[in-house]
């Protein structure tokens, strides 16, 4: 009889799934929405038997490895590799030989409610203002007098897996030379930063704050804010601009990290940031008597390793904040690297620049392939695939809410 072993991890959200999602819909059901209970559901039978799968047969050792099919699900934390190479390898190419500068513009907490609220609403504004704020300061021939390239990524957590809206962004250290108003020269020449600086932290942080604000006045007067439950004694507009007044007064967070280096650290960011789930299996730790504990590091305390333990579902509750709503970008280009007229452009800053679009298979220019499927117990490369075709359904627990059909 040849072994058979099932490739999975020792613990993974989908357990918590499994084991507590019943617990966790007789709680919260009714306030999730379709797209968060389509991924509990996902995440539950992501690589089990309720999926499919294949069966990996030695021909040195005569051994099988079971290996079930995934979910696909954007935020389950096993299915982001094969969407993240490719989308690596595509993003290679836009890669120009410059300096990089990572910034981050950060919601304050006290939009946090408003963003769960309105959270297509919110997180536009969040990527309109930042990149905004990016192209007016960066325009001003008082600071660069540059177009950049931009990309952005939303992160809405923090490491307790709290909600914590801000975008990650990728910033060239210069760009093409225009008007005030972001406008390209007729003939344009490219302009760099300052070594190690790109633009002042403070003014990015105001100009933010002021475009962000004056975005949501707009949202108010256009009806486009929801206001529920605790929320509902801000829906008139002297409330709303009560309640926003102190935010006008406050710093919000922004900040500037010292440059990549290169294209290759460059690389190495997106690989970490882009195709990312709120919470990796490998951070899981333990899951005993309903109660659910994560290792996160406190950036308060030195980036201190720690450990928090939740209530099982409250670990749910907080992990489905950060489900997405369905269709929402949450990787976007502007500048030099928008869609609109990016290749022309970027064609024009490699002309300036004396440089060559990235080489197929060169470092920058492509994601190193994945090592060729060997035995695990014996090291063959003979292994065989075929369907498994006596894989049975497994039950999992209902995460819709009553009524839900879909």
């Amino acid at each position: 009889m040849t072994a058979l072993v099932v490739d999975r991890p020792t613990l993974e959200v989908g357990d918590v799934i499994r084991t507590h999602g019943a617990d966790f819909q007789a709680k919260y059901g009714g306030l999730l929405s379709h797209t968060q209970r389509k991924a509990l559901r996902d995440l539950a039978v992501c690589r089990t038997a309720a999926l499919g799968g294949h069966v990996a047969h030695c021909l040195d050792c005569g051994r099988d490895r079971i290996a079930y099919n995934s979910c696909r699900n954007r935020h389950c934390p096993k299915c982001q590799a094969l969407a993240r190479a490719r989308w690596l390898a595509r993003e290679a190419e836009n890669l120009l030989p410059v300096e990089y500068f990572h910034v981050v513009f950060t919601l304050p907490a006290e939009l946090s409610d408003l963003a769960l609220a309105n959270p297509v609403v919110l997180y536009d504004l969040l990527f309109q203002a930042a990149a905004a704020t990016l192209r007016t300061v960066a325009a001003n021939p008082k600071r660069l007098g540059a177009a950049l390239g931009v990309l952005l990524v939303l992160h809405t957590w923090g490491q307790t897996l709290q909600h914590h809206p801000h975008v990650h962004g990728v910033v060239t250290g210069g760009g093409l030379s225009c008007d005030a108003d972001g406008v390209l020269d007729d003939a344009p020449r490219w302009v760099a930063c300052r070594p190690g600086f790109l633009l002042p932290v403070r003014v990015l942080s105001r100009v933010f704050r002021g475009k962000f604000l004056d975005g949501l006045r707009t949202a108010l007067a256009r009806g486009k804010l929801r206001f529920p439950g605790r929320l509902a004694a801000l829906a008139g507009p002297t409330a709303f601009a009560s309640w926003l007044a102190p935010l006008a007064g406050k710093e919000w967070v922004v900040y500037s990290k010292p440059p990549f280096g290169g294209p290759t650290q460059v690389l190495k960011y997106l690989a970490r940031y882009t195709h990312r789930a709120a919470l990796s299996n490998s951070r899981l730790v333990a899951l005993e008597g309903g109660r659910v504990t994560f290792g996160y590091k406190d950036y308060a305390d030195d980036h201190k390793a720690k450990r928090l333990t939740l209530p099982a579902e409250e670990f749910l509750r907080r992990f489905v904040q950060h489900v997405l709503p369905q269709g929402f970008v949450k990787v976007r280009h502007y500048g030099l690297l928008a869609n609109r007229c990016r290749e022309q452009r970027l064609h024009r800053c490699r002309r300036l620049l004396l440089a060559s679009p990235p080489a197929a298979g060169s470092e920058t220019g492509a994601v190193a392939p994945a090592p060729r499927p060997c035995c695990p117990w014996c090291g063959g490369e003979r292994i065989v695939r075929r369907a498994w075709e006596s894989i049975v359904a497994v039950p999992t627990p209902s995460v819709a809410s009553p009524g839900d059909t879909s």
